[in-house]
């Protein structure tokens, strides 16, 4: 996991990042998630570019459904303004982390803001394989617009097996 003192970093910017993330949640947990997101507002402090509209991965969605719903008790009183948006809150900036990290595996794209020492917000594909036989492809997509990246690793790969870390039509705008 992250450290939390990352999202420390700005400081001044929490109040529009927690309110960002949060809202990633809340439609998560909404029974009407399967609908194609509104607009998406993005903080100012968004380093780098998400492929909107954002499409959670539904596998991944349920294997966090546990943690979100407590993510989502933990933080609703920060998200309402009931409880004060205290950067220096070790419990408010581990929950914040902890949600990016879910955020971030669900959607498939980094979410990066100012201040933070990591790759730029975008789409990824993190692949550990122990054992390739067949046809591994870490990104099939037409137009990427932004960062994008592929990170693969692979123990052991078999006669005729096949290793694609990215396959694109035009890849930055």
């Amino acid at each position: 996991m992250p450290d939390p003192v990352e999202i420390a970093l700005i400081s001044s910017a929490v109040p529009a990042t927690l309110t960002f993330l949060y809202q990633r949640l809340e439609h998560l947990l909404s029974p009407r998630r399967r609908e194609i997101e509104p607009d998406v507002s993005l903080p100012d402090t968004l380093v780098g570019m998400l492929q909107l509209p954002l499409h959670p991965d539904e596998e991944r969605l349920q294997a966090y459904e546990r943690e979100l719903e407590v993510l989502h008790l933990v933080l609703q009183g920060y998200a309402g303004r009931n409880l004060d948006t205290d950067a220096t809150d070790p419990g408010l900036l581990r929950s914040m982390t902890m949600l990016r990290a879910a955020l971030e595996d669900i959607y498939g794209q980094r979410l990066t803001f100012e201040g933070e020492n990591r790759p730029a917000s975008g789409p990824f594909v993190d692949q550990k394989l122990t054992t390739l036989t067949g046809e591994a492809t870490g990104m099939d997509a037409d137009e990427i617009s932004g960062n994008a990246r592929v990170t693969q690793q692979v123990e052991t790969v078999e006669a005729n097996a096949k290793l694609i870390g990215m396959k694109a039509r035009r890849i930055g705008g």
